[in-house]
């Protein structure tokens, strides 16, 4: 059975229309990701790729000292608690107890202590305090050497964050590097670190596509070269045009100050938690009853 609120999720993730959508669901019998590529196949969602709503507020934060840097995530029902002084120290806090630990999961990471208590205790004793519920959501830790550096960027306030590491030393290069990540949202370091079995869908669907719009079978392998090549431009920040001039690519900024890009974390708050959108969802359900 399609239900109202598959037909939403699937229109946020692609932007098509609900009719469409419920369609899509209808003909892929529910498969939600197989209906996003049924979609696109037929050129009603044309987007290389959708991340999930971006729903839940909180902050995200870097903090580096030395060769070390985290980079952290937590939650809250609202952006008016998220800006809370008490919330935010309360994110600083928990970055730097990582910062001075070698914890891997969030399950090690709770079991910390800031001034006594554990840090899964300080997330229950503040959502206590400020009336609304906190989730400390996720958390990496990145080290370099000291021939490497890292480049730090926080976009709107701790909703977006970035932090990668170069080989190199200039942090002016660096900090515009995780700028470009923080706007561009890369998927993948470089053509190289795409799975091959993203590559042969998104062949797929592009093979799709040109052939519905009609075009010139024997010049069909041409025209879906040309258009993985604009997906690698999407997802593949070497493959992206930088930021501040455009008509460069990033992996050319950085050859030329004799820089390599080794790695990177994007955190956009909230992406890939769903907020509850009744109003919306009922709008949904009268369509379909319609």
């Amino acid at each position: 059975m399609i239900t109202a609120n598959m037909v939403k999720e699937l229109r946020e993730l692609t932007g098509a229309g609900m009719l469409d959508c419920k369609k899509a669901l209808t003909e892929t019998n529910g498969d939600m990701e197989e209906a996003v590529t049924w979609l696109r196949e037929k050129g009603i969602s044309k987007a290389a790729k959708k991340q999930s709503r971006i729903a839940a507020e909180g902050l995200a934060t870097v903090k580096v000292e030395g060769n070390k840097a985290v980079i952290v995530e937590v939650n809250s029902e609202t952006d008016f608690v998220a800006k809370n002084p008490e919330f935010v120290s309360l994110v600083d806090s928990i970055a730097k107890v990582i910062l001075n630990s070698d914890v891997k999961t969030i399950e090690e990471a709770n079991k910390l202590e800031v001034d006594g208590t554990t840090v899964e205790e300080l997330v229950v004793q503040k959502t206590a305090t400020i009336g609304e519920k906190l989730s400390f959501r996720r958390f990496e830790i990145l080290t370099k050497t000291d021939s490497e550096v890292f480049g730090v960027y926080s976009h709107m306030g701790g909703k977006i964050v970035a932090v990668t590491i170069l080989e190199g030393n200039d942090e002016e290069v660096a900090k515009d590097i995780a700028m470009q990540i923080a706007a561009m949202r890369p998927l993948y370091l470089d053509r190289d670190s795409v799975p091959e079995d993203r590559i042969e869908k998104e062949r797929a669907i592009l093979t799709e596509q040109a052939e519905n719009e009609g075009l010139d079978a024997n010049k069909l392998p041409m025209i879906v070269n040309g258009r993985l090549n604009k997906f690698y431009e999407e997802v593949c920040l070497l493959d992206q045009g930088f930021v501040k001039e455009n008509k460069m690519k990033v992996s050319k900024y950085v050859e030329g100050k004799n820089m390599k890009i080794l790695s990177f974390v994007r955190y956009e708050v909230g992406e890939g938690i769903e907020k509850k959108e009744e109003d919306f969802a009922e709008e949904v359900a009268k369509q379909m009853n319609n």
